[in-house]
């Protein structure tokens, strides 16, 4: 089944290879695109608001605000699928 738009994800994770990475494995898919990325929470919760992406892959360990302060803060401002 072909979406009618592709799907928008944001990736937040403090290694630039790992952020890489997932970016060229999503993209490898024609019906996703990465809109933007985040190197920790604080920085990520900022984004995604203005961003709006349909879907958040979120590293659990991170420098500052870590994966799992930022999911609660993400789900009580902008609730959406995070993997």
């Amino acid at each position: 089944m072909l979406w009618p738009t592709p799907i928008k994800v944001f990736v937040v994770d403090d290694s630039a290879f790992m952020r890489r990475m997932i970016t060229a494995m999503l993209e490898e898919d024609p019906q996703i695109r990465v809109v933007g990325y985040a190197r920790e929470g604080k920085e990520a919760l900022e984004k995604i608001q203005r961003l709006k992406p349909d879907v958040v892959t979120l590293d659990v360990e991170m420098p500052g605000l870590g994966g799992i302060e930022t999911l609660k803060a993400l789900m009580d401002i902008q609730p959406l699928p995070v993997v």
